[in-house]
């Protein structure tokens, strides 16, 4: 009998179980892939090891800082700041059609460059930080307010609320068109004001320190261990059966893998939510040369096509309109990285890619990666030539991996932010409780842990 039992070793579910097995919890870990990380992982592939998820981690703040959500995760976790050995990035921009706003770690280039290019919206740009400033409660609680009514209260050029909903909607949105407050209140803080940073050695560091940390408090780890079923008595969940056959008993469930997911789990009877629609492809392009030295000097570009930012899912395969273009060498590391890389993300259809044969998917991807690659040498310099390896994962890829139905990366559109379920002793973590990015998926683990499951 385990005390609790995780189900997913992502990094909300790892964060858990860390601050379980800190206070003597006899705690396991159940992860259906051959490898940690969920939607934040890497693979091998031509000798080479790719992340997948992670583009930076959020809410970066410098060594020695005593506050933010970064500052108080690593004390949660026993985790020194040296340890994650984070580099802060170099500089990011927003690429629209009209307009190029260039941002950074330091809030005040934002401001400088929206009282320059938008000089009749600096007070209302003001008057929303300040009304950002102030909301520091980390998605314990939500709000169903609009995201785009509360900037449209403060910014009246339609031009710039489309550009600074943007990044917040890629890194975060799980609704088309729109975030709910509490979601762009927390994402708004840790891209803008807090800002970005990245491993020298990519998300494998955190993840590998993370499972070190888990399993030398005596937590128990199973790799390949997919959950089958919940099996619940009397309104508690009793029991997990696996795949195999194998049943884990537990005082108390904490499943990382998404409400629905966790749902269907219970049985077809339980309440089920809406099963988030929005997903991506991602294209990775291995380089011969550093970025920079092709004039490419910023670490993530943020572009869209048009005045009007058309966050939804797509009707083809893909929307080449808008996307993201990240760089992991332009981040300031004490030594370079040892290749050139630039990833390339895109909305994408689930739909659509899950209704190819095998023959027409292998050559889809194909032409996806020339048409996203395309799309983005509109906006960054042109580095197709210096590109001497590639690939790309799609929808399908995220489902078959996370078990995300859909290929929903955020999750449903509907978030429980307090992670309770109909079940006293089932709990959820991670995008479906509310929290998203590298920070706010391990804030999540931790603070499910401390409210439920620390007794």
């Amino acid at each position: 009998m385990y005390d609790t039992i995780i189900i997913g070793a992502g990094m909300s579910g790892l964060a858990a179980g860390i601050r379980l097995a800190h206070f003597n919890q006899r705690v396991c870990i159940l992860e259906r892939h051959s490898v940690i990380g969920g939607l934040n992982s890497f693979y091998r592939q031509g000798g080479r090891e790719y992340d997948v998820g992670l583009h930076a981690v959020t809410n970066y703040t410098p060594k020695g800082s005593r506050r933010g959500p970064l500052t108080r995760l690593l004390r949660q976790l026993r985790i020194r700041w040296d340890e994650l050995a984070l580099a802060p990035q170099v500089g990011s921009e927003i690429a629209f059609r009209d307009a190029r706003l260039r941002f950074s770690n330091d809030p005040e280039l934002l401001a400088s460059e929206i009282a320059q290019s938008f000089p009749s919206q600096k007070d209302g740009f003001c008057s929303l930080v300040a009304s950002i400033a102030d909301y520091d409660r980390l998605g314990t609680g939500g709000f169903a307010t609009s995201a785009r009514a509360e900037v449209a209260r403060h910014i009246s050029d339609p031009l710039l609320v489309e550009m600074l909903l943007c990044p917040l909607f890629f890194y975060g949105g799980a609704r088309e068109h729109d975030m709910d407050l509490a979601q762009f209140f927390i994402m708004f803080r840790a891209i803008y004001l807090e800002g970005l940073a990245r491993p020298l050695a990519g998300v494998r560091l955190i993840l590998r320190k993370l499972a070190d940390r888990f399993k030398s408090m005596g937590g128990e780890l199973r790799l390949r261990a997919c959950v089958d079923r919940i099996v619940v008595k009397d309104a508690t969940a009793e029991k997990v059966v696996l795949e195999d056959g194998t049943e884990l008993a537990a005082r108390r469930i904490l499943s990382s893998a998404g409400w629905h997911e966790t749902m269907e789990l219970c049985g077809p009877s339980h309440e089920a939510r809406m099963i988030g629609g929005l997903s991506f492809v991602e294209g990775i392009c291995v380089l011969d040369a550093e970025p920079r030295r092709l004039g490419h000097d910023r670490t993530i570009v943020f572009f869209n096509d048009s005045d009007r930012f058309e966050y939804r899912n797509p009707d083809g395969l893909v929307d080449l309109r808008s996307g993201v273009v990240c760089s992991p060498n332009n981040f300031v590391y004490d030594e370079p990285l040892a290749e050139g890389m630039i990833r390339l993300t895109a909305l994408a259809n689930y739909d659509r890619w899950a209704s190819l044969d095998e023959s027409d998917y292998r050559l889809a991807k194909l032409r996806c990666y020339d048409q996203v690659v395309a799309s983005a040498v509109r906006f960054v310099p042109d580095f197709r030539s210096a590109v001497i390896a590639t690939d790309l994962f799609t929808p399908k890829t995220i489902t078959r991996y996370t078990g995300r139905q859909r290929g929903a990366i955020y999750g449903s559109p509907t978030k429980r932010h307090d992670g309770r379920t109909h079940l006293d002793n089932l709990f959820i973590c991670g995008a479906d409780q509310g929290l998203v990015g590298i920070i706010g998926t391990l804030i999540s683990g931790i603070a499910i842990a401390n409210q439920y499951l620390l007794e």
